[in-house]
């Protein structure tokens, strides 16, 4: 379970209000392109993670099931890849817990197809990936949602003094 020190909550039962909606089209700068459910939420009550529908309404993949949307957390981890995060996690990371993180994270996602779906099918693990790190942040936002990335958990070691608790 990720350390959130009371400063973020799992909140998965909690219904998208319209709120949330206005207040994640701000955080993105756009609308969002799927439905979404807010995941985790920071001790305020402001979005932290958002889950993605895995189709967009026309039926196309949605890549990234978990998006981070916190301008904070966002803002660390982007300067943890700007350091050169994405290598130093590559280099770091177990690739066989890696490797078994993706696949987790593609039964996660395609468990939530729709029945009988035989339209395009979404690929890849983590944010699309199939192999290796691309982008921490959506490791992170996997991890804080409670997915077993390790990605995930090398970026909540090392961003502001490490563990989620004093970043909300």
């Amino acid at each position: 379970m990720p350390r959130r020190g009371g400063r973020a909550r799992s909140l998965a039962d909690v219904p998208v209000s319209a709120a949330d909606v206005a207040r994640v089209t701000e955080l993105l700068g756009r609308p969002p392109q799927a439905e979404f459910d807010v995941v985790v939420r920071l001790e305020d009550g402001e979005p932290a993670v958002i889950r993605n529908a895995p189709l967009l309404g026309d039926g196309t993949p949605m890549p990234t099931r978990f998006w981070l949307v916190a301008p904070r957390l966002v803002r660390s981890v982007s300067r943890l890849e700007a350091d050169g995060g994405v290598r130093a996690a590559t280099e770091d990371v177990d690739p066989d817990e890696l490797a078994a993180a993706h696949v987790a994270y593609a039964r996660e996602r395609d468990a939530a197809l729709p029945a009988g779906w035989s339209g395009p099918q979404p690929f890849g693990g983590v944010g699309g990936t199939r192999q290796g790190v691309k982008c921490l942040h959506a490791h992170y936002a996997w991890f804080l949602a409670g997915g077993p990335d390790p990605v995930g958990r090398w970026v909540d070691e090392r961003i502001d003094g490490g563990g989620a608790e004093g970043r909300a």
